[in-house]
């Protein structure tokens, strides 16, 4: 069997079959239907199957032997694009950016106290400012 495009995944990777991919994903074991089905809240197993059916068509997720699902691959796609995943943890990637302003806005005034710069000030709090508020949006939208 071939391998899906990346544009088909995309397409196809949306509403719960993206919240069923990221249930399997944040899950990070094999899990059943059923387990799927309560943890999110559907309706009945056959949605849930229905979801994992579709995952495993796509070939990001496969069934082991006991037939349950697990990841085969990981896909970024969509929103998935504004997050980073450290370990289990996933944060905006704009996150890493308002940390590192904020970082040169602290040492600055820190270090430079006796010196300081308004145009420089305002461009450090200013740039940590508003990565801080986008990365805030950007973790508001979140899938997961």
């Amino acid at each position: 069997m071939s391998q899906p495009s990346r544009d088909r995944v995309d397409y196809e990777l949306r509403g719960k079959t993206l919240t069923v991919y990221l249930y399997v994903l944040k899950h990070g074991k094999a899990i059943g239907v059923r387990e799927v089905q309560k943890a999110l809240g559907f309706s009945s197993p056959s949605v849930a199957f229905h979801h994992l059916d579709k995952l495993v068509g796509l070939g990001v997720v496969e069934k082991d032997e006991y037939d349950r699902y697990v990841l085969a691959k990981k896909v970024d796609v969509g929103i998935l694009h504004s997050f980073v995943s450290v370990g289990r943890v996933t944060l905006p990637r704009l996150g890493f950016y308002a940390a590192f302003f904020t970082t040169i806005a602290a040492a600055y005034l820190l270090l430079d106290r006796g010196s300081l710069d308004l145009y420089a000030l305002i461009g450090t709090v200013g740039g940590a400012g508003v990565f801080w508020y986008e990365a805030w949006r950007v973790w508001r939208r979140k899938p997961f």
